[in-house]
């Protein structure tokens, strides 16, 4: 494809669009990239690998993040370079991506063989994927563990930092240096422990001077007693880091043992991110894959202009190679004839892009070797070439190289000169493209090639609809009928004088004026016959919607038929589980209130309340009831709103809510709906919740509380729990310890991929009950456990 083609008609902006798409830097670097592919297997295959990813993001989103440019890096180790903290990091997210992608596609049910074929592609290396992970953790610091010369010095360092802090605790609590100091705190200088000290005792305080503040008035001293420890703390300190070196470098050698392995896979991970991209594209788009062939047979039906917003675009249908190769646009200036010949170009660049197109799904479209685009007004300064000189030019080199498989686009052919000899030029330029048979469309203005489509084969007129009576194009282009001047409608319009019409009309020649007419006439007819086939397209879509409607009505009726058994056998099994807790609760109630000389009376009361329980359960038992047997039939007279009916079409029982003659309105669960009173039978009135005094459920409630805050823990383990599973639970433990009046919690969550304690923590930050959170004490879980604060 010709680089000036390509920019004439704006395909850098598609590439700008998936590159927007991409969500990895190889992904950005392929749109970049890409090039229409002028072999029809290529762009097939390219095609095949979109429709793949359109499928899949039909269903699900594929795990695509976490992948970094690690190229540049691999680059580094086999210059024998020691990658940091940082770059490892980026290494390990990646390896973690490759391990997501190619499971995600190893359980993906859909025939997507290509996809598939890519990510089987992937090679795992779990040794380098696990000593990562066994070294850095997700902060991206060097764990605790990553070797056991490193554990050793943070345990070192540790022991020597705790018995500085006991010195410098003893020297702050010496009576004999408590005036000495400014403020009874340890601060660090230069890495070493010391103490603020007033300047004035400076030599009463035996120690080493480090800094001092901004006034003078405070000295930073490093007492003597803990100058060796200090000594032994920074040792350790370089020992540190020497190991993180160690630990790095071997790191970095193990990388650049699987250096190619790494790229490789970072080019299948570019390849599935650039598919994918292809794939969001088409969903933004509403695009649909077009059907590619050999033939030169281009048919777009609908073809909307990807560059233009949907709300403004007008579809076009084009079609080029089936009973003609060249299709002539006339019409007058800003009518749509450019845009028409862009749309059909960008359509073809897409196509053999691999890319949807923003067209019927019906839409079939050729596979071109070459395109050429001669659009726009463009001069060429340096050369001092005029329009029509820099056109020609162009046109010239097209001649030379255009070949029967060609596409051609031209625009505004023979403009820029002397009309006569410009369509003279232009009509001989159409007759060398006919002989040589490529696909051809030209826009023009001049009259006379109106006349000479009709009389050569092969060739096509075609215009964009104008409105005469709002004088502005409709922008619909309508193939078989040649665009009319409009110049005097639309002069009339403006008001020019009606005597100088009836001139200018004089002065046209009466075949030109009669061709005119035919034309005008053949417009108005396509139009009428468009009319009636729109119309008849409507009717078909609606018999289609309604069907679908109705189908779909069926379907959805069926199920919340299923789903409101299902739910009401539910609610009425939670309902006894609630009232017999309820129930309970007053029984309790019953016996705390009557003393010992009202045993004879509270017994008969618990008996009376737990009769009228199993008496609710056994009315409230799910699956008991049949449309024989239930209730009795219904009285209008007797009937009232709140009563109790079992519905026997549905099988359910509900509320009623109005009642209309000899129709209810019943609210079964979540649906309301009408039936007539014939189809129901009556189960019960409405019933009256006994009331319960204020008294009672305060000295309920306190119960409960205090026997919770009794038995509540000082920690919860949440160890395999999904997330929201845990969020849950976690929120309960924490509203019972501040209920119980506990001020520190431990949470449990485990080391794992992190993803729990991720979960868990970012809820801790919102919580309202919450004062603050860290990691557990080494001893007591480390990173796997989380100690919180409650206000």
């Amino acid at each position: 494809m010709e680089n000036e083609s390509l920019k004439t008609l704006e395909f850098e902006k598609i590439i700008a669009m998936l590159a927007d798409r991409a969500g990895s830097v190889l992904g950005k670097e392929l749109a970049h990239a890409l090039r229409p592919s002028s072999d029809y297997e290529e762009a097939a295959e390219w095609q095949a690998e979109t429709a793949e990813a359109v499928s899949v993001l039909s269903l699900t989103s594929p795990p695509l993040g976490g992948i970094f440019d690690i190229r540049p890096l691999l680059k580094k180790v086999r210059k024998n370079a020691v990658l940091d903290l940082s770059d490892l990091m980026s290494v390990m997210s990646t390896l973690y991506a490759m391990r997501q992608i190619k499971q995600f596609f190893r359980h993906l049910e859909l025939d997507v063989p290509i996809l598939k074929e890519w990510a089987h592609s992937i090679e795992i290396i779990g040794q380098l994927e696990r000593n990562l992970d066994n070294t850095i953790d997700e902060h991206g610091n060097i764990r605790e563990d990553a070797s056991v010369e490193f554990a050793r010095i943070r345990r070192d360092r540790k022991a020597a930092q705790a018995r500085i802090k006991e010195k410098i605790h003893a020297i702050l609590h010496d009576e004999r240096y408590q005036k000495m100091f400014q403020d009874a705190i340890v601060t660090v200088r230069d890495e070493r422990y010391v103490i603020p000290v007033k300047a004035e005792y400076r030599s009463r305080f035996p120690g080493l001077v480090h800094d001092q503040s901004a006034t003078g008035s405070t000295l930073f001293i490093e007492p003597l007693p803990v100058v060796d420890l200090n000594n032994d703390v920074r040792q350790l300190l370089l020992a540190e880091q020497q190991e993180i070196q160690r630990i790095l470098r071997q790191l970095s050698s193990e990388i650049h043992r699987n250096s190619e392995a790494l790229l490789l896979n970072c080019r299948i991970l570019g390849d599935l991110d650039f598919a994918f991209a292809k794939a969001r594209l088409a969903q933004d788009m509403d695009a649909s894959r077009p059907v590619l062939n050999q033939e030169g047979r281009t048919v777009l039906r609908n073809a909307r202009h990807p560059l233009i917003p949907r709300d403004q675009v007008v579809p076009l249908n084009i079609t080029l190679g089936e009973t003609y190769r060249m299709l002539l646009i006339t019409g007058p200036n800003t009518g749509g004839k450019t845009v028409s010949m862009k749309t059909l170009g960008l359509m073809v660049l897409m196509a053999q892009s691999g890319c949807y197109l923003p067209a019927d799904p019906d839409s079939e479209i050729a596979v071109y070797p070459h395109l050429y685009a001669d659009i726009g007004d463009e001069q060429s300064i340096e050369q001092s070439l005029s329009t029509f000189s820099a056109h020609m030019t162009h046109i010239i080199r097209i001649l030379e190289k255009v070949e029967s498989t060609d596409l051609l686009l031209l625009d505004e052919l023979g403009a820029g000169t002397d009309p006569e000899e410009g369509a003279a030029l232009a009509m001989a330029i159409l007759e060398r493209l006919l002989s040589v048979r490529a696909s051809t469309v030209a826009t023009t203005h001049y009259s006379e090639l109106k006349a000479f489509a009709y009389t050569h084969d092969g060739i096509e007129n075609a215009c964009v609809e104008f409105d005469v009576e709002t004088l502005r194009p409709t922008y619909r282009l309508l193939i078989g009928i040649p665009g009319a001047s409009n110049a005097f409608a639309i002069s009339q319009r403006l008001g020019l004088a009606e005597s100088l019409i009836l001139r200018a009309r004089q002065l046209v020649e009466a075949d030109h004026a009669q061709f005119e007419h035919v034309i005008n006439q053949l417009e108005h007819e396509k139009l009428l016959y468009e009319q009636m086939n729109a119309e008849i397209r409507e009717r078909q879509q609606r018999v289609t919607q309604l069907e679908q409607k109705w189908e779909s009505a069926r379907t959805e009726l069926s199920q919340k038929k299923g789903d409101i058994l299902r739910k009401a056998r539910e609610k009425s099994a939670a309902m006894i589980r609630q009232t017999r807790r309820e129930s309970e609760a007053v029984i309790q109630q019953l016996k705390e209130q009557f003393d010992d000389q009202g045993i004879r009376k509270r017994q008969q009361a618990i008996q009376e309340a737990r009769a009228r329980i199993n008496q609710a359960s056994e009315k409230a038992q799910p699956g008991i009831m049949t449309r024989k047997d239930v209730g009795r039939r219904i009285d209008l007279k007797q009937i009232s709103v709140g009563d109790v009916v079992y519905v026997r079409k549905l099988d359910q029982k509900g509320t009623v809510l109005e009642i209309q003659g000899r129709e209810l309105t019943v609210q079964l669960g979540s649906l309301r709906t009408k039936v007539k009173a014939s189809d129901c039978a009556f189960l019960s009135h409405a019933a009256k919740e006994p009331a319960i005094s204020s008294r009672g459920k305060g000295s309920a409630h306190a119960h409960a509380l205090l026997r919770k805050s009794q038995n509540i823990r000082q920690e919860i383990d949440i160890r395999g729990m999904m997330v929201d599973e845990a969020e849950m639970v976690v929120g309960k433990f924490l509203d019972d310890a501040v209920i119980a009046g506990l001020n520190q919690v431990r949470i449990i969550h485990g080391k794992g991929t992190g993803a729990l304690r991720k979960g868990i923590q970012n809820y801790l930050r919102h919580h309202r009950n919450v004062l603050q959170y860290r990691f557990a004490d080494i001893n007591e879980g480390g990173t796997g456990a989380t100690e919180v604060d409650l206000k």
